[in-house]
């Protein structure tokens, strides 16, 4: 049984983008100076970060993301449910 592309790992990209806000939050950063610490635009750190997101993150943009917040990008991935 085939699961459409983006929805296989929906849960996941949700959680990897709840991360991402809630570290951001951490170090009192606005999406936009994140993105822009990182050289994206709002719109797309605003994707990332959206719990309804499908699309998937480069792996690339995940430790530019965790350098930027001063982490080692597993808090980023740390997929346990609470």
């Amino acid at each position: 049984m085939s699961v459409e592309k983006g929805k296989k790992h929906q849960d996941k990209l949700k959680t990897l983008g709840l991360n991402i806000a809630y570290e951001r939050k951490q170090k009192n950063m606005t999406q936009a100076e994140l993105a822009d610490a990182i050289g994206i635009s709002r719109t797309h750190m605003s994707n990332i970060e959206a719990p309804n997101a499908t699309k998937s993150v480069s792996v690339e943009v995940i430790f530019d993301i965790a350098d930027a917040l001063k982490i080692n990008p597993s808090k980023l991935m740390d997929m346990k449910k609470e």
